[in-house]
């Protein structure tokens, strides 16, 4: 299985070290957003989407991406995101937007990820920020055991 990371992680590399365990597990290189020349993710059989959650969406660097993916027939794809806020329908909903796009595109999304991410924008910062050492060693043991599923389920 040939596997591919598109990332935009910036403020506290939150995302970036769930990326990293991801591409251990499943071999994969890591770009961002502006170094992908979309038609070049045709050559992958897996693909990961992933950003830190601004806004309640994954970022536009990686939405606008989405938006110039050419059309594809069964490709798998899953994304991943770390934010302040957990909770299943929260994530759902952070994730909802660029789900729609990779489905629209003709991706099949194969599986989502998130876990809480350290934040200190707007008005944390000024109370030291919130969730503070995430993602964790626990975060990143669910990170590797995602990434193993992933793996095996689809070989």
């Amino acid at each position: 299985m040939k596997s591919h990371l598109v990332l935009f992680s910036y403020h506290h590399k939150n995302t970036e070290k769930i990326a990293k365990v991801f591409a251990k597990v499943l071999d994969a290189q890591i770009k961002t957003p502006q170094q992908i020349n979309p038609e070049e993710l045709q050559d992958y059989n897996l693909i990961g989407f992933g950003s830190g959650i601004y806004s309640e969406k994954h970022h536009e660097l990686l939405l606008d991406l989405a938006d110039k993916l050419p059309q594809v027939t069964n490709r798998k794809a899953f994304i991943f995101s770390t934010s302040a806020m957990q909770g299943k329908a929260k994530v759902a909903k952070d994730h909802s937007l660029l789900r729609e796009k990779l489905q629209s595109k003709g991706y099949m999304i194969v599986d989502e990820f998130s876990c809480k991410g350290f934040n200190t924008n707007s008005f944390m910062k000024y109370f030291g920020g919130m969730n503070k050492g995430r993602p964790n060693a626990e975060d990143l043991k669910r990170a590797e055991e995602f990434a193993q599923n992933l793996k095996q389920n689809l070989q």
